[in-house]
């Protein structure tokens, strides 16, 4: 204003010299101050308007940070950028999918034409300008203000760069002048070729051919023509610079990536770009008119397959675990607790933080480098593609939907993701079964959980017998085999290797709930319910599952010598302009087996490969040999199936299945002559070989798991782990296998002991010190902690191994047995009620005060005897007895009788004796005589009918018993039969001084009728006579006793004593005593000699099939039943008649051993 003022001054003064007019001065001089005065009016007023002006704009930015040059540039840098993602080795995959695809580039590699176009077309004075045009404001503000139909718009480049990177896109006075002043600054701080192409890397230019939104110059020209941006010709870049004034409205595309029907406008809009750079001087008329001329759609770009189309399952899961990544860092910039917070707000935080890290990773212009091998990916997913393991599709309702699979491949040193197969389909479902599905894991739960645990604990050994029985879980419920036996005491790694399900549920009853819960959460599943683990979970019924990932990655720690760590695939996530590492993987292990336990595990997981293993023929599917292990799966009704298998390099998983679990989706099996476990199995080994042949190194099948130091070779006792001693030895139990050096045994086995054993309705206890010796057998004590839960434990021992039994009391009512009721005679066959009391081990029956015979089992209610009145007392664990029982009388010359001519038609019958026939009874005898002459015409099929119809219904109890005892002790117990027979018909008196070689009497000794005749055998042993017997009853008795004892021997038997040994055959099974004469020795007989003659023979030819069935004894015959009952005939039939039930419950009862 000075200068101005000084200037007019000055021309006044040269007005003042001209020689003027006196009246022409005044007028001028009076213009002059007219003039003067309007010009400092208007200078004031431009003054004053300026200063409200500078008032109101500053109000304006008033609050708008003052950035320094530093933080101007990285605001301005911080482009919405791509992220991309790269193979292991650097190999590109693609960018992370974003709402808007963004490249950057430097400005050298953006072509000259879209720098002109762009400068004619946007901002012509850019070299010139501050930051602002203010003409260009005063015109953008005047057609604001008239609400003009045209607007041409006042910002400048740098103006739109603060809009875009600093600023927003509000429209309002305060946000434009915040926009003028930070771009004056920013013109300040940055050179205009440093603008130039900021503005070109950020401006958004609508969408790409395949309907994704673009920004950048690099973005466009790949997007719109398929071209680097240092390509693009005229027409190309003024079509391109054209854009940004209506992004969507001029491009060519669709939101699918289809061109346009009519995109005229965004043509007219390049036209009028190319008519600026023609005015403009940046292009000649020839370029102009060759520009003009070019045909935009025929040029267009193609949809392109992105890297969601090509690797759908791997950008999706890197989106997954590296926008996990980025929220634990903004939570933890944040200083956020989320375990202050309530669940809804915890949850509500997690979603917020999770979107934000999404579109950062997305946007954020990262370098995402992963862990997977694209040469072994690619080979897998080719396998799968070409399979023809698959099973059938199968149609539930208007869904159909193909039998899925999910595989995994980790390194076993660092939980890389080597690879792995997400699915079939993603475009069916885009689901990941690789790390989203979650199905249960069946069998191959049990390394992990049953064995695993036990084996470190030292509580376990591969060698270390696991019963393989029947048994319930705590429930009631029956645990079943996959198979449809059981393989009784058997060795852990035989376990493992059949993969029984028994031995793994018992073993798991060994674990500490809480400290089994902790120990799967460390091994990585994380789902656990609150109730679990639970007794199914040990078969890997887990309530809501693992993943494939879960699953592999555990079983990776056997083969990382028990040290686990999260398997992973993000390895390192970069920044793309300083190449700053924003996050790189670091493994945390932790050790959850020994060294020594993984090894173990690993070496019993190699024999699942091995016959009889459930994956025996794997390792004919492989291309290469290597040192492999691993287990199968398979959960109920065949809904899913599993293998892991491992080298020492990597560990692979497979599930197979349908993502619909209900039963009618159970995997086809047969399906193509293969079942679905080795349908599983096949498709493992593709996979495998594909993986070996992309990459040999990273499988390096020549590698071998390296046994640690600290594992053994050790004899030990399978039942207890303690050292082998001899009774372990004798019950097949001694097992050498490998083990923890740590828990290598120093003292001897005690689980099993010799002792004496008492049995009571077929179930066998400890005897007591009491119990008196006649009554006890001599077998082995097993350790009850060993098998307190399993019924009937010596059915699964060897079955030579004798007499054997938990070590448990035997009962005990603690008070004198009650006397024995139904006390009858017929013949020489004395028969009583079975007592009721359940300590009761056996009877003794008397003659006067003496004992007559000893009858070991309360069940064997018969006993043959001489003539005599006896009495019968019962006998129980402590030793005590009963009092007498009614005497019965059995009366000689009957009995007698009845056994001669029996005796007598038997020798006759029987053409292959040697035997000489038997004389005719005395003639003296009587009404004896003609009672014998009655039974003489009765065969010996008759006389045997007769007993077991006697007898029947109270031999039920020991037909059932002998149905639950071991096949062996019922062949040891009709050994002990057949001697007792013998032994009681030749003294007639059940001497207990006769043994069962006195069967050598010569016939002709049954000619001699004189008193004396004991005495005239060849055989001295057998003419021993009961001393009772001479004062008890008339001589001709005493004379018939020896004399048909020897024809019931010698008759028969003499030729198949040797041959056929004395084992009982199956119908004799059923009979009378059976179990007590194995018990008793020669002390008693439960049949009559003849019988027991012929049914050895029919045992020889028989005895390898033995019958199962618990009852094959014949129907009674009445008809043969003898006339000369004592008085207490009656009180024995009612008793008999009260046992029906028992019988047949025992012809219902299977035999165990053939089950």
């Amino acid at each position: 204003m000075k200068n101005f003022l000084y200037k007019a001054n000055k021309r006044v003064d040269w007005f003042r010299g001209k020689q003027l007019g006196e009246e022409s001065y005044s007028r001028s001089n009076i213009i002059i101050n007219i003039v003067l005065v309007a010009v400092i009016a208007a200078i004031s007023s431009i003054l004053f308007i300026g200063s409200v002006g500078a008032g109101f704009f500053v109000s304006l930015v008033d609050d708008q940070e003052a950035l320094n040059e530093e933080e101007m540039r990285a605001e301005i840098y911080d482009y919405e950028q791509a992220s991309d993602m790269y193979f292991a080795g650097g190999e590109s995959l693609g960018n992370v999918p974003a709402d808007i695809e963004r490249k950057q580039v430097p400005l050298d590699d953006i072509s000259d034409n879209l720098v002109d176009a762009i400068i004619a077309t946007e901002d012509e004075d850019f070299y010139d300008h501050d930051g602002i045009v203010l003409t260009a404001l005063f015109r953008a503000t005047y057609q604001e203000m008239s609400n003009a139909s045209v607007q041409t718009g006042g910002s400048t480049l740098t103006q739109q760069v603060i809009k875009n990177q600093i600023l927003t896109n509000e429209v309002s006075f305060e946000r434009k002048a915040k926009e003028i002043l930070l771009a004056l600054r920013l013109e300040g701080y940055l050179s205009k070729e440093e603008i130039l192409e900021a503005y070109l890397n950020l401006v958004p230019f609508g969408r790409n051919a395949n309907g994704l939104n673009i920004a950048g110059a690099q973005s466009a020209a790949e997007g719109i023509f398929g071209v680097e941006a240092s390509e693009l010709n005229i027409a190309q870049a003024a079509f391109i610079a054209g854009l940004p004034q209506n992004p969507y409205g001029y491009t060519p595309f669709e939101n699918n990536g289809t061109v346009k029907d009519e995109f005229e406008a965004g043509i007219n809009r390049k036209n009028r770009v190319l008519n600026d750079m023609n005015e403009k001087g940046y292009i000649s008329e020839e370029e102009y008119d060759e520009a003009m001329a070019y045909d935009i759609e025929e040029n267009l770009a193609e949809p392109s397959d992105t890297v969601t189309d090509e690797y759908p399952y791997i950008t999706s899961e890197v989106q997954r675990e590296a926008s996990t990544v980025l929220r634990e860092q903004m939570l933890e910039e944040d200083d956020v607790d989320l375990d202050a917070m309530d669940e809804e707000e915890r949850q509500q935080t997690l979603e917020q933080y999770t979107a934000d890290a999404r579109e950062d990773l997305a946007i954020g212009g990262y370098d995402i480098h992963i862990t997977v091998d694209k040469s072994i990916y690619d080979g897998m997913q080719e396998s799968i593609e070409s399979s023809t393991w698959f099973g059938p599709d199968r149609t539930n309702g208007d869904i159909t939907e193909q039998e899925e699979v999910g595989a995994m491949m980790i390194n076993n040193e660092t939980g890389a993701i080597i690879s792995f197969v997400g699915g079939r389909d993603y475009e069916t479902q885009n689901l990941n079964h690789a790390t989203q599905t979650f199905r249960q894991n069946g069998s191959t739960m049990k390394p992990l959980l049953s064995y695993g645990p036990l084996l470190d604990s030292g509580e376990l050994h591969p060698g270390s017998t696991v019963a393989d029985v029947p048994t319930d879980y705590t429930t009631g419920t029956e645990i079943n085999n996959a198979g449809s036996g059981f393989e009784g005491f058997i060795p852990v790694r035989e376990a493992l290797q059949r993969s029984q399900n028994i031995p793994a549920v018992r073993s798991f009853w060994e674990l500490d709930q809480e400290e089994a819960k902790d120990h799967l959460e460390s091994l990585g599943f994380t789902r656990l319910s609150e109730e679990e683990p639970v007794e199914s979970t040990a078969l890997g019924g887990l309530e809501n599952g693992v993943t494939v990932s879960q699953n592999t990655n555990a079983f990776s720690t056997f083969a990382n010598e028990g040290q686990y760590h999260e398997s992973y695939m993000v390895e390192r996530i970069e920044k793309k302009n300083d190449e700053e590492v924003t996050y790189e993987h670091e493994t945390e292990e932790t050790e959850i087996f020994s060294p020594q336990t993984s090894y173990l595990m690993v070496d019993m997981l190699r024999d699942v490969l091995e016959s009889p293993g459930t994956a025996s023929q794997l390792s004919s599917y492989l291309d290469a040999d290597g040192d492999w292990a691993g287990k199968t799966g398979t959960t109920t009704d065949q809904v899913d199936a599993w293998f892991v298998g491992m080298n020492p390099e990597v560990t692979m998983g497979i599930w197979l299945g349908y993502d619909n679990r209900e039963q009618q989706n159970q995997l086809e099996s047969p399906y193509n002559g293969y079942s679905y476990s080795e349908r599983t199995q096949n498709i493992w080994a593709d996979l495998m070989n594909a993986a070996n042949e992309a990459n040999p190194d990273a499988i390096n099948t020549d590698s071998t798991f390296a046994e640690p130091d600290g594992i053994v070779e050790q004899e030990i006792c399978g039942l207890s782990g303690l050292l082998v001693s001899p009774m372990c030895e004798e019950a097949g139990l001694a097992v050498t296998d490998l083990m923890n050096e740590e828990f290598v045994p120093t003292e001897e086995d005690d689980s099993l002991q010799e002792g004496d054993l008492v049995e009571i309705d077929g179930s066998t206890y400890t005897a007591y010190d009491e119990t008196p010796d006649d009554f006890t057998l001599s077998g082995i004590i097993m350790d009850e902690d060993y098998f307190e839960d399993i019924d009937n434990p010596a059915e699964y021992f060897p079955e030579d191994i004798g007499d054997i039994t938990v070590d448990r009391e035997a009962p005990d009512n603690e008070r004198d047995p009650s006397t024995v009721s139904g006390v009858s005679g017929s013949g020489d066959e004395l028969t009583w009620s079975e007592h009721s009391d359940d300590d009761i081990v056996g009877y003794r029956i008397y003659e006067g005060s003496s004992v007559e015979d000893t009858v070991v089992g309360k069940d064997n209610t018969s006993a043959s005897v001489g003539s005599g009145t006896f009495t019968v007392r019962a006998v129980d664990t402590r030793g005590r007895e009963s009092s007498n029982s009614a005497s019965t009388d059995i009366s000689s010359g009957t009995t007698e009788t009845d056994d001669e001519e029996s005796s007598n038609d038997e020798s006759t019958e029987d053409e292959s004796t040697e035997s000489t026939p038997s004389t005719t009874p005395d003639e003296d005898s009587g009404e004896s005589e003609e009672s014998s002459e009655e039974s003489s015409s009765t065969t010996e099929e008759e006389i045997n009918s007769t007993e077991q119809e006697q007898e029947s219904p109270e031999e039920s109890p020991q037909e059932e018993n002998n149905d639950e005892n071991n096949s062996s002790n019922e062949e040891d117990s009709g050994s002990s039969n057949g001697s007792n027979e013998e032994e009681n018909s030749s003294d007639n008196g059940g001497s207990e001084e006769q043994t069962p070689s006195d069967n050598n009497t010569d016939p002709p000794a049954e000619e001699d009728s004189s008193p004396e005749p004991a005495e005239e055998p060849e055989t001295p042993e057998e003419s021993e006579e009961p001393a009772p017997e001479p004062e008890e009853t008339p001589e001709e008795p005493q004379e018939e006793a020896p004399v048909e004892e020897p024809a019931d021997t010698n008759g028969s038997g003499s030729e198949t004593d040797e041959s056929s040994g004395s084992e009982t055959p199956p119908e004799e099974s059923s009979g009378t005593s059976t179990e007590s004469e194995e018990e008793t020795g020669s002390q008693g007989s439960g049949s009559t000699p003849v019988n027991r003659e012929e049914e050895e023979e029919t045992e020889e030819e028989t005895e390898p099939d033995t019958d199962p069935e618990p009852d094959s004894s014949p129907e009674p015959d009445s008809s043969s039943e003898s006339d000369s009952s004592s008085e207490t005939e009656n009180s024995s039939d009612t008793q008999a008649n009260a046992e029906p039930e028992e019988n047949t419950e025992s012809e219902d009862s299977p035999e165990p051993e053939e089950e």
